[in-house]
């Protein structure tokens, strides 16, 4: 008995130190890229070019290609836009999301499986993009920030998300609230939303960061360079460096400005992420116990 247990605790032990070490590499590889692009933004040039483009530790330190992006009118520009993109749209969303979303939870709600097939069907059949900017160019959105946000001011995926944790639930709770004299709207604002942040701080965080990274409806739907987001403006830098022969008139962007460029996109969302994390595992959680 005693030798069974013992090659049963070396056979974990084994085990332990494989999947420990796999999880090693793959946070290594994950980890590596971001120091690469870290490590070069703030290295000067000549070193960047006497290691042959590849920096994981820089002997010294130079933010001068951040002073390069920031002085460019460009960046500080498309950077507002973003912002506004971000946080006006998240609201957007949200406020239409719980709108939704609640009263698709409630099991009394008239023709409310039907509702549900459409919204599902929306995940999996679209219009196509020609019809998509139809629209948008027929209620004058092109060429504004609303064309950046009015057309995915809702998503069916954070509808059903919220719509389930909605009903987790006690139904006491709103037995209760109804016996007592509370209508929908004080129901929805005093007694859900604040029982539910995490799913709320969920879907925000869903709905800022597709914000954020907006990238795709800036370049189908805005041809104004002002109005171009972040992400825009570092694909802009990206591509110049990368077609060196169409842009031979224009400087060309350096290794560290690249790598700059792309932390000053990513940094915000980086920053905020772990102080949401708890809330976000736990929005997903509840959220996706029921459909």
């Amino acid at each position: 008995m005693g030798g069974r247990d013992l090659v049963r605790g070396i056979e974990d032990r084994v085990f332990d130190f494989f999947v420990y070490s796999i999880l090693l590499f793959v946070g290594l590889a994950t980890i590596f890229p971001m120091m690469y692009v870290v490590s070069v933004s703030i290295t000067p040039m000549s070193e960047v070019l006497k290691n042959g483009g590849y920096v994981i530790i820089p002997h010294s330190i130079t933010f001068d290609a951040y002073k390069e992006l920031l002085g460019n009118s460009a960046i500080p520009r498309a950077f507002s836009v973003t912002l506004f993109i971000t946080v006006v749209g998240t609201v957007i969303n949200m406020v239409l999301t719980v709108m939704m979303a609640y009263p698709l939870s409630r099991k009394t709600l008239p023709l409310r499986s039907f509702l549900l097939l459409v919204i599902a069907l929306t995940m999996l059949f679209s219009g196509g993009l020609i019809p998509l900017y139809l629209v948008v160019k027929a209620t004058g959105l092109l060429n504004t920030v609303w064309a950046m946000i009015i057309p995915g001011a809702i998503g069916a995926f954070n509808i059903l998300i919220m719509k389930s944790f909605f009903e987790n639930l006690p139904e006491e709770l709103f037995e209760s609230a109804r016996i007592d004299g509370a209508k929908e709207w004080r129901i929805l604002l005093q007694m859900v939303i604040p029982l539910s942040v995490p799913v709320l701080i969920t879907v925000g965080l869903f709905s800022a960061v597709g914000h954020w990274n907006s990238f795709f409806s800036a370049i189908m739907y805005i041809t104004d360079p002002k109005l171009h987001p972040l992400q825009v403006i570092v694909r802009t830098i990206l591509s110049r460096a990368q077609n060196p022969i169409e842009n031979f008139e224009v400087p060309l962007p350096t290794e560290a400005v690249q790598m700059a460029s792309v932390i000053i996109a990513c940094l915000p969302v980086m920053v905020v992420y772990p102080f949401v994390q708890k809330h976000f595992t736990q929005g997903m959680l509840i959220g996706s116990i029921k459909g």
